[in-house]
């Protein structure tokens, strides 16, 4: 049984949630009318008017604003480092080569692009981009498994002398 504030209190959210429909969206002639068929229901809770709202706006042609900025922020070098680091103890074997070199191919360039996006500029990192920037000629852009395996003593080779540069440089991932 409902008790006059519970009753209250729905009443106050319909009338919550038919304001926020009526008022987000503007009358418009090129819009299609409600016809008898369509059942118009009436929201029980907050997001769910949130909901509705949403709803109306996408109808109306509206197009929220986006949460998120559309460019992700450069990756820090020492997590993409981290990234590579974390290949050193594995190894081709049969039943994961194709994901071995392929992540290996992956963190290098994750850590080239987090190198040339650093604040201390690609000038820096000259070495590591120049030895990713020769495995990419090997490579000519065929990222196949095949290519991969080819250049395979390359790719891993790249991987370590990367490696023992950034132990050089401590201060570039601590």
């Amino acid at each position: 049984m409902f008790t006059s504030s519970m009753r209250g209190a729905a009443l106050a959210a319909v009338a919550l949630a038919a304001l926020s429909v009526s008022c987000s969206t503007a009358p418009s002639t090129d819009r299609p009318r409600a016809d008898a068929t369509t059942v118009a229901t009436v929201p029980t809770s907050a997001a769910d008017a949130a909901d509705a709202a949403a709803e109306a706006d996408a109808s109306a042609g509206v197009t929220p604003p986006p949460t998120a900025p559309d460019v992700a922020p450069p990756e820090r070098v020492r997590d993409a480092f981290a990234g590579l680091q974390a290949t050193l103890n594995d190894s081709c074997t049969p039943d994961n080569c194709a994901y071995f070199l392929g992540r290996v191919h992956d963190e290098l360039h994750r850590l080239d692009r987090a190198m040339k996006a650093d604040p201390k500029g690609a000038g820096h990192f000259t070495r590591p981009i120049e030895l990713i920037a020769k495995l990419d000629a090997e490579l000519a852009g065929d990222r196949s498994f095949e290519n991969l395996k080819r250049h395979q003593t390359l790719l891993i080779g790249t991987r370590d002398r990367i490696n023992t540069w950034m132990q050089g440089h401590p201060d570039d991932y601590r």
